[in-house]
């Protein structure tokens, strides 16, 4: 932190000779192109010395140019582009993008768009206890993709968005809130699909260097180099690197997090090109403890809301310490996107990649040194837990995951005068191992190791470890699909048919001692679609699709757990949950006119099997599962608009209806609870957001708030999380250049400036909050379900200049 803090100042030192100078903008930041569909044309005169005489120079505004690039031309202040798409897509681009706290994820910056309902535990975007839904499908149930590559965790299908990327180098986020386009290399994306697109290398040498610091003692170091071409190769590429360090915003623990992002290419004759892209980020994330409702009325953001920040001596239960809710992670992402011409008429497309993921998601457990189970056997003897009294220890229990993962997407595409032909294959092997240890904890409340593999876990008397669980599951897809894009009336009418069967195979191993040693599924899904895009006049456009997709359970279903102090079977593990199945159908509506561009779109989804993300707390640990609640029905509509850069005014606007409800009753212990026509847990009826941006190159400012309405967070609507609204608030100066500083810039990001107090998401939902008669006389015993409180207020200094 400290070294963080030093660089900054010196930053800032660099800085104070340039903060006099205030100039406009020059002639050289006027670029003259090719006239493009998305940009606003300008006029330049210039007089000859006949003043009869004058020559008309016509061109584009790129936009004003930055330490990121050529900003400030984009509609709605990059909250919305014109679109093409059968489907309804809304996309986030790098005006917004690069105006944000740079410890933005890609949840935040997705958060303003229709349909997205994000729910974060600290306002920087740090924590790993995000989540969203989009028209009530919760995140586990969207894909998400990364210039082909999938990113979806293969254990529970959730998105941890914060690993990923630095927002630094993104280009654009798409979020298709209806259903992934046929090529997509995703089994899990019922409720539509996130895609994430790199910023291009420069052309040119240079770089980027940026540093923040902020509240809660937060800052982050970021450093970019372009290559350029280099030399008569072709290739040019960038990498970076950036650290990032703070304290929890409520209650104690803190964040490090060190990530690399890297992009190369190379382009030669008729469109071939090959990318080789990717990151490694490894991190250690405290944990913020999520409370029920009654706890959040009693306590608020306060202690009795958090993991305690005391370690307490002479045998007290100490399971509520933050050291032991430490999360690490570390991970390696490559991929080698490549498009070659084969003939005029045919090309071909393929996307490998490999990924390599390991981390700890640890809690606190108070063990036994004797009368000990692994699984269903008996352990003989008794164990050493240092710091044991009365034969009880504190010790931090494990939760290891290591994963592999590959695959490839070859894809052949023919164009002929009306159609665009595609074939192509998916195969996708994973290979993932989650095994619960338990690990000694010091005089002081320190895990002995965080992250695993130094031989320190608890050993039982034959000197094996002491596990809850040790299992592993290969995951292996194979999906074939072929499309059409027929155009048609001068290429005003666009038609998308396509057909996808995806084959997916799941070999799970339990080494705990049990009868349950191998368990698995495999699920065979034929999913076709169809749609259809109309531009009646330049400006107007209609667009309609009907598609369907699928969703698989989370692994931890298929698996017996064991409590190893009574040896009690706390779950057991079910491979006949069956898969969420959806027909979607959207009709919409597209404007693109000189001014404004704008989209409405109504949406009707049908669901069977429909899978719940919940969270299971199994010998006290939080362990990702999904509750299969039937079938649901989803309608609503999803409108935005915004305003092309108008005195440099660019004006943003979106919201959504939804109603969603549950088709079935609910069963349960033997009985039903009558939960037919509830509404859906996460599935709030309104969304709201907007935002106004201000950028003449020089001083830019960007506001935006955000309001969701009430959720509910059980099936029998018995209880729920109350709306809120918050706001955000950017500002900032970019200079011209001096010396080797170019463009730098100063900005100032204000997080929730109104310090809103709310929750702001639901954690675990369940069945019923409070005790229920089933429809058959059965008293169900009610459960409360968990919630993510919102971040509070935060401010970040951040300073740029490319180089």
């Amino acid at each position: 932190m400290r070294s963080i803090l030093f660089a900054f100042v010196r930053y800032l030192l660099l800085l104070i000779p340039i903060l006099g100078k205030f100039p406009s903008i020059q002639a050289k930041d006027i670029h003259i192109t090719q006239s493009q569909p998305e940009t606003h044309s300008i006029t330049r005169q210039e007089m000859q010395s006949d003043p009869g005489e004058q020559i008309i120079v016509k061109g584009t505004f790129r936009g004003y140019p930055s330490a990121n690039g050529y900003i400030g031309k984009q509609a709605g202040g990059g909250l919305i582009r014109p679109e093409d798409s059968v489907r309804s897509l809304s996309t986030v681009s790098s005006d917004f993008i690069h105006k944000q706290a740079p410890t933005s994820n890609v949840y935040n910056l997705i958060s303003l768009l229709p349909g997205a309902n994000v729910s974060g535990s600290d306002p920087f975007g740090l924590a790993t206890q995000t989540d969203m839904t989009v028209r009530g499908m919760t995140s586990d149930s969207i894909g998400y993709v990364l210039e082909g590559m999938p990113l979806n965790d293969v254990s529970d299908g959730g998105g941890y968005l914060n690993q990923f990327v630095d927002m630094e180098n993104l280009e654009s986020v798409g979020l298709s809130q209806g259903s992934p386009d046929l090529d997509s290399p995703v089994f899990n994306a019922a409720g539509g699909i996130v895609n994430i697109k790199f910023r291009e290398p420069s052309d040119h040498l240079g770089g980027m260097t940026q540093f923040s610091y902020g509240s809660y003692h937060t800052g982050k170091i970021f450093a970019r180099m372009d290559t350029g071409k280099i030399g008569k190769t072709g290739i040019k590429g960038f990498i970076s690197y950036s650290y990032t360090d703070g304290d929890n915003w409520r209650g104690a623990g803190y964040d490090h997090r060190q990530h690399v992002d890297f992009k190369f290419t190379k382009e030669w004759g008729s469109d071939n090109r090959v990318s080789l892209l990717g990151n490694w980020n490894r991190s250690l994330m405290s944990s913020y403890y999520t409370p029920t409702k009654h706890e959040w009325k009693m306590n608020g953001i306060k202690n009795g809301n958090n993991y305690s920040g005391t370690w307490y001596h002479n045998g007290i239960d100490n399971s509520n310490y933050w050291k032991l809710y430490q999360q690490t992670f570390q991970q390696i992402y490559l991929a080698t996107p490549g498009q070659f011409t084969l003939t005029d008429k045919l090309q071909f497309t393929v996307t490998p990649y490999f990924q390599y993921g390991y981390g700890n998601t640890p809690y606190g457990a108070m063990l036994s040194d004797r009368g000990l189970w692994q699984g269903t056997l008996p352990v003989e003897g008794s164990i050493s837990i240092p710091g044991a009294v009365d034969g009880q220890g504190m010790v931090m229990g494990d939760w290891f995951q290591r994963t592999y993962r590959s695959g490839f997407t070859p894809e052949l595409h023919l164009r002929l005068k009306h159609h665009h032909l595609y074939l192509g294959y998916w195969y996708d092997y994973s290979d993932n191992l989650i095994n619960e240890p338990f690990t000694p904890v010091s005089e002081n409340g320190k895990p002995w190791d965080l992250w695993g593999g130094k031989g320190k876990t608890i050993r039982l008397p034959d000197g094996q470890p002491l596990y809850a669980r040790d299992t592993s599951i290969i995951t292996q897809v194979n999906a074939v699909f072929i499309g059409d894009r027929m155009n048609f009336l001068h290429n005003k009418l666009h038609i998308d048919v396509g057909f996808k069967q995806v084959m997916l195979s799941q070999a799970g191993y339990n080494r705990i001692p049990g009868p349950q040693y191998r368990t698995g599924n495999n699920v065979a899904k034929p999913l076709p679609r169809i749609g259809m895009v109309y531009q009646f006049t330049k400006e107007h456009q209609l667009f309609v699709s009907a598609s369907t997709n699928f969703s698989v359970p989370h692994q931890s279903t298929l698996f017996d757990t064991y409590d190893p102090n009574s040896g009690t079977l706390t779950k057991k593990g079910t491979n006949h949950l069956k898969t969420e199945y959806s027909i979607e159908e959207e009709i919409g509506y597209r404007y693109n006119g000189p001014r404004l561009v704008g989209s409405v779109t109504f949406f009707n989804y049908n669901y069977t099997n429909r899978m719940i993300k919940t969270v299971l707390r199994q010998n006290n640990a939080w362990i990702g599962s999904s509750i299969n609640a039937g079938g649901q029905t989803s309608r609503g509509i999803d409108a935005e608009l915004g305003l092309k850069p108008w005195h440099h005014f660019s004006p943003y606007i979106s919201g959504e209806y939804l109603n969603a409800t549950m088709d079935n009753d609910f069963k349960t212990r033997g009985d039903y609870l009558p939960t037919r026509g509830k509404k859906a847990v996460r599935s709030p009826s309104w969304q709201f957001a907007i935002g106004l941006t201000y950028d003449d190159g020089h001083f830019f400012a960007n506001g935006n708030m955000k309001m969701v309405g009430k959720q509910y967070a059980t099936f029998m609507n018995d209880e729920a999380m109350g709306s809120y609204a918050t706001g955000n608030l950017a500002l900032g100066y970019r200079f011209d250049s001096i010396s080797f500083a170019k463009y730098p810039e100063i900005r100032l990001n204000f997080i929730n400036i109104t310090d809103q107090k709310h929750l702001s998401g639901i954690g675990t939902p369940t069945s019923n909050a409070h005790n229920t008669v089933g429809k058959n006389g059965t008293v169900i015993k009610g459960s409360s379900p968990y919630y993510n409180i919102g971040g509070g207020f935060a401010t970040m200094l951040t300073l740029t200049s490319a180089l």
